[in-house]
Order: C-alpha cells, then structure tokens, then sequence
C-alpha cells in the first residue's frame, strides 16, 4: 500500500508562542475554557485509542508503521499543546487532577469490542471522526477571540484534515478486498454519527465541570450541566463548516456528484443537529 505523501506543516510545542496570549481576553471566555480544556483530554487519551486501532489492525504493516509513528504522535501534540494552553491561562484549574478522573471512566469506554466488524468499515469510522476533529477546530480556530489560540486550532485543523485524508486512503485499500457495499458504508456512518450524540466529549466535559465546580454531583447537577453543553453548542453552531463535515462524511460513499448535491442539505443539517 503506497502511502499518502500529503504533509501537514511540522510544528511543536516550543514554537507556539504561550508569552504572547492575551490572557486577560482568554479569561473572560468559560466556554473556551470548556472547549479547550475537554479536547485537551481527548486528544492525549489518544494513546489509548491507538494502541487498540494497532491491535486491530496488526499484521497491516503500513496501516501500524504510520499509526505509530505520525497519527499517535501528532494528536499528543495536540493535546499537550491545548493542555499548556489551560495551564498558562488557568493556572488555578487542576488539570492533572480533572485528566486522571476523565482517563478512570473513558478507559472503560475505549475498548476494541466497540470497533466495526472489518477493517475497510472500521476506516469508515476513522473518517467519520476525523471529520469531526477536523471541522470542531474549524469552528474554534474561528470562534476564539485570543489570537494564540486561534492559531493553535488553525494548525491542529490542518493536521487533522491530514489524518482524514490518511484513513480515506486506506479505507480504499481495504474496499479493493472487501467490497462492502454503500448500504454497509452507510451503517458504519450511520452508527458513528449517533455514537457521537453519547460522545467521549461530553465525559470530558463532565469532568472538566465537576473540577470546575467542586462537590458537583452528576444527577444533582444535571440541569446545570446540561445548560453550559447547550450554550457551548450554540456558540460552535456559529462558526461549523456544515458543507464541510456533509462533503467529508459522504465521500466514502463514492456516490455520483448529481446524488451528493441532493443529500448534502439534509447531511449539513444533520449535522447540525449534532450540535444540539
């Protein structure tokens, strides 16, 4: 299997200019907070998740080596690069602390049994959410007022778009043996795009509240949780590439252009209707 040869720009950690942040700006924005603090966990927690896709698909060596060796170490990146970000901003949140509660419930989550059935569908699923990392960023890189923040989520976004790229290839790969059919491409959609109405975003952010608001309770607090998911979606509403997400989420459909324009609009709202 030849590799993509597309390249998202190299960055670290030393080259993002954390002295220059607008701190006073960021801290009157909670839901950047939110936002910024939840990805943060996610994204490290990728280390896990990698370790379960190589596991699926060992003995896959291209699939494995770039697993390892780029995917696995660029979303750490990102999250090490949204969690410095907290710490420069919100230096009073106890970060470590918010992470090891999340990690103790999403490591229960994060198993190999939730995986598709096939490794073709399972590159379905990995485009699926990639899509969803990559048109979240969009919208934060747009929706951030501080400046240092906004460049951070531009490059994680273009990384990200990479990755899709990377698992669109693959899954071609993969449909070259299986064949699935579009109906089964479409389940695998299907069950991705509902499985992220109950997502590892809303654990994360639940734990971000909790660390946010000591003594808070998961029933009791229900109500109030929900409030600030409802104002957080509202305000990334604003600023989501819907025709973004409807044209990367229909692509391994490979269906003709003239059915894609019919389906866009109600996929765009589909998606939308994510961020309720």
């Amino acid at each position: 299997m030849q590799e993509s040869t597309i390249q998202a720009p190299r960055w670290g950690l030393d080259q993002i200019p954390f002295e220059q942040i607008d701190v006073s700006e960021a801290r009157t924005r909670e839901d950047l907070f939110y936002l910024v603090t939840s990805a943060s966990f996610i994204e490290i927690a990728s280390d896990l998740y990698t370790s379960n896709l190589i596991q699926h698909f060992e003995g896959d060596h291209d699939v494995v080596q770039w697993l390892q060796e780029q995917w696995q170490h660029e979303e750490m990146r990102h999250g090490y690069s949204l969690r410095d970000y907290v710490r420069h901003v919100w230096p009073e949140f106890d970060w470590q602390a918010a992470y090891d509660s999340f990690f103790d419930e999403y490591s229960k989550m994060c198993t190999i049994e939730e995986f598709e059935p096939t490794r073709g569908l399972e590159m379905v699923a990995r485009c699926v959410v990639e899509t969803g990392t990559a048109t979240f960023y969009t919208a934060l890189s747009q929706h951030a007022t501080e400046p240092v923040l906004s460049g951070i989520a531009a490059r994680i976004r273009a990384e990200e778009v990479g990755h899709y790229k990377h698992f669109y290839q693959y899954f071609r790969h993969y449909s070259e043996r299986e064949s699935p059919s579009r109906w089964r491409v479409l389940g695998a959609i299907r069950r991705r795009v509902v499985e992220a109405r109950n997502s590892d975003a809303e654990v994360a952010l639940w734990h971000v509240y909790a660390h946010r608001h000591p003594g808070a309770d998961r029933q009791a607090d229900r109500q109030a949780f929900r409030a600030v998911l409802s104002g957080l979606g509202k305000a990334v509403k604003r600023h989501y590439p819907v025709n973004m997400a409807a044209k990367m989420v229909l692509r391994p459909l490979s269906l003709p252009p003239r059915v894609n324009q019919v389906i866009e609009g109600p996929l765009s709202r589909a998606a939308s209707w994510l961020l309720r």
